[in-house]
């Protein structure tokens, strides 16, 4: 419902890269002595070629995040995952409760997430609880957080919703009011200090449109790669700066670079404070000549 990317079944890329190709560009970034790379959604866990990535960037000494629903984590799952060279696993649960997680993400299965928390766990690989707020739950954020502490997360992390992707399409309906974020994170903040509270408590601290400004300022060291090989400059851009079908990595993080400074990137993030509407481009992959 709320998820960055306009992703599920309904939303596949037709020119995604082939199994051969993702693997073709893993060991890119390994000859590159990239240290880090983090998966996101959809779902990562969902590609079959997947512990084909992991593995191969495992091999090559490349430290991995992988962000899942949780849903395929079974004892098979958990016993690989444990052996990759995972900084963190973070588990998606919009809830407390199994019907308000069910709401936020169809299809989803609350006790599959709580099963893959509890796995890991039981393993000695503690995964992260991300909670992304919206109305229908922001009154379960404290129960959610203890609950994390229960289960032994190694952290519990939220922030505001971000107006992009699937949340830009039903802001109006899935946005909670800043009155309850700030009630909520102060909530948070007072439970996080109570001496039964052995989950760290991470909270982000900007919304998107702060954030496109910081970005806008000083870029992270970081090339977002799209399923068809498309590098953008950040999930809420709707640019694309290279192809990794057709450019090296190296040429790709030059173009990186570059297209920050770009004055139509730079207008962009202006307009988006008076005309947010300008949001639901999120996703788009407009190529910066």
């Amino acid at each position: 419902m709320a998820c960055c990317e306009e992703s599920g079944p309904d939303r596949t890329w037709p020119d995604e890269l082939t199994r051969e190709e993702a693997l073709a560009l893993a060991e890119q970034i390994v000859a590159a002595g990239v240290p880090y790379v983090a998966f996101g959604g959809g779902e990562p866990l969902g590609v079959p070629h997947c512990w084909d990535l992991f593995e191969r960037l495992a091999a090559g000494g490349v430290a991995l995040k992988i962000e899942t629903d949780g849903c395929y984590i079974d004892d098979a799952a958990a016993d690989r995952l444990v052996q990759l060279p995972a900084q963190c696993v973070q588990i998606s649960l919009d809830g407390a409760l199994a019907a308000t997680h069910e709401r936020a993400r169809p299809g989803a299965s609350h006790a599959a997430a709580l099963a893959a928390i509890e796995r890991l766990a039981l393993r000695g690989r503690p995964p992260q609880w991300v909670f992304v707020p919206n109305r229908f739950n922001i009154a379960e954020v404290t129960r959610a957080y203890d609950r994390a502490c229960e289960l032994g997360c190694e952290a519990f992390v939220t922030g505001p919703m971000m107006r992009i992707g699937r949340a830009a399409q039903g802001w109006s309906q899935l946005a909670c009011s800043d009155a309850d974020w700030l009630h909520a994170t102060a909530s948070l903040r007072a439970r996080s200090l109570v001496g039964s509270a052995r989950t760290r408590l991470s909270i982000y601290p900007w919304d998107i449109l702060e954030e496109m400004q910081r970005r806008l300022e000083q870029p992270q060291a970081m090339l977002l790669i799209v399923p068809n090989g498309r590098v953008k400059l950040l999930n809420a851009l709707p640019f694309t700066v290279s192809d990794l079908r057709e450019e090296s990595i190296s040429a790709a993080w030059d173009a990186y670079r570059a297209g920050w400074r770009r004055a139509e990137v730079a207008q962009f993030v202006r307009a988006c404070r008076t005309q947010p509407e300008l949001l639901l481009h999120a996703n788009a992959t407009w190529a910066l000549d």
